[in-house]
């Protein structure tokens, strides 16, 4: 297979390329250059935001486009036009938020779409942009030659948003690590490893249409999360279980500040770990253990010096050693 990855230098498109490269196939990759491709590959140069920015994709052919852009969604609506006579299928790595809010728990690719979305857009939010940047595909290939990978919470490997980075980093500076409660909470998100892998499946298996792309609902805890992060990097920490009610009474904002939680019952629980995924699971999705998948993280965090790349376009996660100590502190509620 010929497979062109739009970017493939960092975190979903490098997973991607690596994926491909082990499969045998060969890969060209697009990208600004600021950050080098995995060994093996074609590189292209080029910055779809420029004028004359996609010269470099002017020839060549392709069985399948990944596509993990998430600005303006014109980028993807030029780039696709571009290459619609030269390759089989356009995989387009979308997000669940595409999905209008309220997203009740166990909503499925037929769940309402967030309105406003164009594929000429110069830009407006996340969501738009993103269900934007699938309008644009599937305008230039149409419905049975374009694939949607609606992605929820995304760890691994190569992470450059900061969550399960930010974990590991707390939990191995030891002492007593806020944990936010209850212990059994479900959480639900998708290796970038596993992601992949299904991706160059759904490639081969030549699909097409939208795919909520997480593991199923429960595929662990926060307690089981945690406790992999406090065995990976060696059992210094003692986490201290709070509720969420204490969590929330002291201002900590779910999800940013504590990357990966948010209450139980809450409409946030539901949009971000309740997707009915049964559709990739059956077309071959399979997720790996979440011990591996935060073990791997570690160890490739400690390969690069223990500091995690970052995006600039996304705000940086993680709590303030000040504000976890006055939660922490004798006499706090649990």
């Amino acid at each position: 297979m010929r497979l062109l990855v739009l970017g493939g230098t960092e975190f979903v498109g490098r997973a991607l390329v690596e994926a491909a490269l082990g499969r045998g196939w060969e890969v060209t990759v697009f990208h600004r250059g600021r950050h080098a491709p995995p060994p093996g590959v074609r590189s292209l140069h080029g910055d779809r935001t420029a004028p004359d920015g996609l010269a470099a994709l002017a020839e060549g052919t392709w069985d399948a486009v990944v596509d993990t852009w998430s600005a303006a969604p014109r980028a993807v609506r030029d780039t696709a036009r571009l290459l619609r006579g030269r390759a089989g299928r356009y995989v387009y790595v979308s997000s669940c938020s595409v999905y209008a809010w309220p997203r009740p728990a166990g909503y499925g690719e037929d769940a309402p779409l967030v309105e406003g979305a164009a594929p000429d857009a110069g830009g407006t939010d996340y969501a738009r942009d993103k269900r934007g940047g699938e309008l644009a595909a599937l305008d230039a290939f149409g419905a049975d030659r374009s694939v949607f990978v609606r992605a929820g919470l995304i760890l691994g490997p190569y992470e450059n948003v900061g969550r399960l980075p930010w974990w590991l980093t707390r939990i191995a500076r030891g002492g007593p690590v806020l944990a936010p409660g209850p212990r059994d909470l479900p959480l639900q998100y998708v290796d970038v490893r596993d992601l992949a892998e299904w991706t160059l499946g759904a490639v081969e298996q030549e699909l097409s249409g939208p795919y909520n792309l997480v593991a199923p609902r429960g595929h662990t805890t926060m307690e089981s999360l945690l406790e992999a992060c406090a065995r990976a990097t060696g059992g210094a920490a003692r986490l201290r279980w709070t509720g969420p009610d204490a969590v929330l009474g002291a201002g900590i904002e779910p999800w940013t500040q504590l990357p990966v939680w948010v209450p139980p019952g809450s409409e946030l629980h539901d949009a971000l770990h309740g997707a009915d995924v049964s559709r990739a699971l059956a077309t071959g999705l399979r997720c790996r253990p979440a011990a591996e998948t935060v073990a791997d993280t570690w160890r490739w965090l400690t390969d690069i010096g223990g500091t995690a790349p970052q995006r600039p376009d996304r705000p940086t996660v993680g709590l303030d050693a000040e504000t976890e100590a006055k939660v922490l502190a004798p006499g706090t509620a649990p």
